[in-house]
Parts: C-alpha cells; sequence; structure tokens
C-alpha cells in the first residue's frame, strides 16, 4: 500500500521530489500546521539499533530536519571536552618546529570526563578542578645491544619513536584520587621521530573547550545522519527477473521468497538507484526516504567513557539552550508589557 506522499522524499532517475518540509518540529504529516507539545511528545521517539563504548547508531522518529541538525551540530561543536591548549617547550633539538609539534600534541584524544572539570575564565588561574598537566621527557640514544648489520632504526636507537605512550600525567591536589587514571586515549600515536642526541622536554596544559573554538575540542569522530529509506514494488516480480532487481540493491535489501522479490531490509539500502538504468524496473519500483525517521550513527573518539554517554550530553546541551531561549523571551515579553504600562501611564 503506498504512504503519504508528505511523509516520504522522493527519489527520482536524476531528481529528488517532496523535499519541502513543515515548520514545526512535530514532522509533515501535522495537518493543523500548528505545534503541539503532546503530539510531539507521542511522536517522537529514539530508538538504539547498535550501541558499543566508541560507536552508537540510533533511530530518531517524529522530529523535523531542523531537530536532527541541530542534535548532529551540537554533537560536533558544542559538546565539550579536555584537549592540550598551552605547551611549555623547554627543550627540542628534533627535526620539528616548536610550533608544529605544539600543534600535533594538541590534536591528542584526552581520556579524561569533561564533565567533571570547569571551564578556565578570561582572567582565572590553574587549579585543580580546570585543568590536567602532562609532561613529555624523552632523549633518543644509540642502543648498544643492536646487531652490527641492522639497518632497523627502531633496533639502532632508543626512544626512536616518540609516541603517545611517551606523555605522563602529573596530577595536581587530589586529582588522583578524583579522577582517577588521566592518559591519552590512544597509547601508539607517533608524534614525532628522533635520532641519537636529540631531546624533548616539554610540559603540557589540557583545559575544556568546544568544537566551535577548535576543531581539538571536538569529541567526535564521525556524527551524521540519513533518512531511513523506503521501497516499494509495484507489481510482482519473479524468475529471472526478480534476480536482476536484487542484484539493483545493496546485499539483504530484496530477497527471493519462493521464486519472488520482497522488499525486506531497507535499512541496508544504499540509495544507489541503479534500479533506475533499468526499464523493466523504472516505472515499476518507487525509492523513497522518510522525512521524519533519521537514523544516527555516532563515532566517538573517547574522551568520554561511552558513546551513550556523549549523546546524553548532547540531549542535555540542547535543553539548555531551548531553556535559554525561553527564558529570554520572557524577560523580552515582560519588558514590553512594561513599556506598555508606562505609556499607558503617561
Amino acid at each position: 500500500m503506498a504512504s503519504n506522499q508528505t511523509d516520504n522524499v522522493s527519489c527520482g532517475v536524476d531528481s529528488i521530489f517532496d523535499v519541502s518540509s513543515s515548520d514545526f518540529p512535530t514532522g509533515p504529516d501535522d495537518i493543523e500546521n500548528a505545534f503541539s507539545l503532546e503530539k510531539f511528545k507521542k511522536k517522537m521517539k529514539l530508538d538504539i539499533v547498535s550501541m558499543s563504548q566508541d560507536e552508537m547508531e540510533f533511530d530518531l522518529v517524529g522530529v523535523d530536519a531542523s531537530y536532527a541538525n541541530a542534535l548532529r551540530r551540537i554533537l560536533i561543536a558544542e559538546v565539550p571536552t579536555m584537549a592540550i591548549e598551552s605547551c611549555m617547550i623547554y627543550k627540542n633539538t628534533s627535526l620539528m618546529h616548536d610550533e608544529v609539534l605544539a600543534h600535533r600534541l594538541g590534536l591528542v584524544p584526552i581520556k579524561a570526563d569533561p564533565r567533571q572539570f570547569d571551564f578556565v575564565g578570561d582572567l582565572e588561574e590553574f587549579n585543580d578542578t580546570n585543568h590536567i598537566e602532562f609532561k613529555l621527557e624523552v632523549k633518543c640514544t644509540k642502543n648498544p645491544n643492536a646487531h652490527k648489520e641492522s639497518a632497523d632504526p627502531e633496533e639502532l636507537y632508543l626512544h626512536s619513536n616518540v609516541t603517545t605512550a611517551d606523555l605522563e600525567w602529573i596530577p595536581k591536589g587530589d586529582q588522583k584520587e578524583k579522577y582517577g587514571d588521566i592518559r591519552p586515549v590512544h597509547e601508539d600515536i607517533l608524534l614525532i621521530k628522533l635520532r641519537p642526541g636529540q631531546e624533548i622536554n616539554i610540559r603540557m596544559y589540557c583545559v575544556k573547550g568546544i568544537g566551535k573554538d577548535h576543531a581539538k575540542w571536538s569529541p567526535v569522530g564521525t556524527a551524521s545522519y540519513r533518512l531511513h529509506p523506503h521501497i516499494e514494488l509495484k507489481k510482482q516480480f519473479t524468475g529471472e527477473q526478480a534476480k536482476r532487481l536484487q542484484a539493483c540493491f545493496a546485499p539483504g535489501v530484496i530477497e527471493l521468497v519462493k521464486g519472488e522479490a520482497k522488499v525486506s531490509n531497507t535499512r541496508a539500502c544504499t540509495m544507489s538507484r541503479e534500479v533506475h538504468r533499468h526499464d523493466e524496473f523504472r516505472d515499476f519500483v518507487s525509492l523513497q526516504r522518510r522525512r521524519n525517521h533519521f537514523i544516527f550513527s555516532v563515532e566517538s573518539i573517547g574522551c568520554y567513557p561511552s558513546a551513550s554517554d556523549l549523546v546524553s550530553c548532547a540531549f542535555n546541551c540542547l535543553n539548555e539552550k531551548i531553556d535559554f531561549l525561553m527564558l529570554t523571551v520572557n524577560e523580552k515579553a515582560n519588558e514590553g508589557g512594561e513599556d506598555d504600562n508606562e505609556e499607558e501611564e503617561s
């Protein structure tokens, strides 16, 4: 049975149709064209499809694209993390310039829960609650036990490869008791290569920030969404024709049931529109996307304990923005009412 056209975005041969959206976050099928909180609560739902420590996929249903895109942008740019902001370079005799090395250090993801730390004010000094300190002290020397005929630098030299495993956390005050073990997320990130006689001595200071200020504070590697595919077969396809139809889609999308093609897993469809290249299928297969059904994919870089914590923080940030907007609107409305009263009295 064909679904309501306004619920879906149609994918044609070389264009997309029915892309107009609603001004209200309840979705396109709100024929009253007005926002209702009760309807929004009933329609909106979040279904977790898969979740691991660093990745999460979930379905956000019953909202407009503006709501989904706001969540995506918050995940990328407004959920805070801890990152190296300043470096005190006491010695660097390597071939890498100081500013390049400092930039590389700043991009190292730090395994520290930012919810336990405070932002540093403009004129505020560092303390136990608003910063983390690391040190990097490495000197490359020749390996006296290396084989004479070896040509491998990792065997000929000691500490030739400086990685994030060489970063040492310096707890301040009671940070060790409060925060546990703080370290880089990955300990195998190559920072720089040294040769005998070259040495590095650096102090690094991590502070809390957001990706809107610099990408090093962004907590995600990927935060994206796509509309859920919807496929309709307008006629029966059997035999060899069904097999050819199945080959037009990604594996699992079309299944053959007793020789007849049936839509199975639309979620796996990549919307390549390969089916539209064939005259025998073009007018009998409808490719659409659910307008208010978003498939979210979030990949954390590991700063938060889990990807679910990251998504939860994004929703909290969105709620704070809404609360601030409501507060501002109410204040402006009250100011306008007071001005009207003053004019009437005068």
